[in-house]
């Protein structure tokens, strides 16, 4: 398979870099000086295990003539409007395209817009950039979480996550993609919002504190609202992602954290807003949320 990875940053940059030292026919996408490390050096990978150089396919997306098998779509959510004509371009019918965003119900957004089989996906793993050509994994979690909205499970679905597996990358094709995406959201929200707000890295919320108890409890609300959305969870959620949380690098902190503290544009719409007006459609309250983005609103 043709394995085509829009976005070389913290996730997109692993995941390619995975799947290529096992020998898969993998291209990975980026720009400027980390695409020109890439291409001169490959893409260096430091981990609690060392420090390792892997050899990738790098180009920009304008560069790359065929078309893909299956695209993992591992950019910002607010960049994915301006990206479909491009999407679009290196896809066709046959094209599996998962995307790899915080941000939930991304899959159905993008599926409205390209003729490629859209699916919906999640992952969990602590990484970033930590300079041009170098990708900081903290931790030792690496889960992709993949499914069609159908719930069924076809053989191209299986292959990839052959592909994915062989390459060291736990993969999980599920068949209830929707709830597994929004479980994944009840961290990566509350990690983001509680992150932001006591302007606090992952090292705060592991020991018992103020910033525990908040992320705690945002979980909580998250949990409330998917009730009120009739997405029911299969798992005490709260526990599961404070066992995420306590898995990590202290260091580790959210994409959406780092980039708001460099003037980046950042998900924060996506990751908190939405979640006030998801409970507003479903009308519940969500106390701490609903505190917390009048906060950030009035600020902003």
């Amino acid at each position: 398979m043709k394995i085509l990875v829009l976005g070389s940053g913290g996730v997109g940059g692993c995941i390619g870099a995975y799947l290529s030292k096992a020998g898969k026919d993998v291209t990975l996408i980026a720009r400027g000086q980390h695409l020109e490390k890439m291409q001169e050096q490959g893409l260096v990978i430091e981990s609690s295990q060392g420090q390792e150089i892997i050899p990738v396919h790098a180009m920009e997306l304008k560069d790359y003539k065929e078309i893909a098998d299956v695209i993992f779509v591992c950019f910002k959510g607010y960049s994915l409007m301006n990206m479909v004509d491009e999407i679009k371009r290196v896809s066709d019918a046959h094209t599996i395209i998962i995307p790899i965003l915080n941000v939930y119900g991304t899959g159905a957004r993008l599926q409205k817009l390209v003729d490629a089989k859209v699916c919906d996906g999640c992952i969990y793993i602590a990484s970033e950039i930590k300079e041009p050509g170098v990708i900081w994994k903290k931790g030792e979690i690496f889960k992709l979480v993949y499914g069609r909205r159908d719930h069924v499970v076809d053989e191209s679905l299986v292959k990839i996550q052959k592909d994915l597996m062989d390459s060291g990358i736990e993969a999980i094709v599920s068949r209830n993609i929707q709830a597994e995406a929004f479980e994944k959201y009840s961290y990566i929200s509350a990690a983001a919002t509680c992150g932001l707000y006591y302007h606090a890295t992952a090292e705060a919320m592991q020991k018992p504190g103020k910033e525990r108890e908040l992320f705690a409890q945002l979980v909580h609300e998250i949990e409330t609202l998917a009730h009120a959305m009739d997405i029911p969870f299969q798992k005490n959620m709260v526990e599961y992602n404070l066992s995420i949380l306590d898995s990590l690098d202290p260091q580790a902190s959210t994409s959406m954290q780092r980039d708001i503290m460099q003037g980046k544009p950042s998900e924060i719409d996506g990751l908190i807003y939405e979640v006030g007006r998801l409970a507003k459609k479903y009308g519940v309250k969500l106390p701490c949320y609903q505190k917390i983005i009048a906060q950030f609103q009035q600020f902003c």
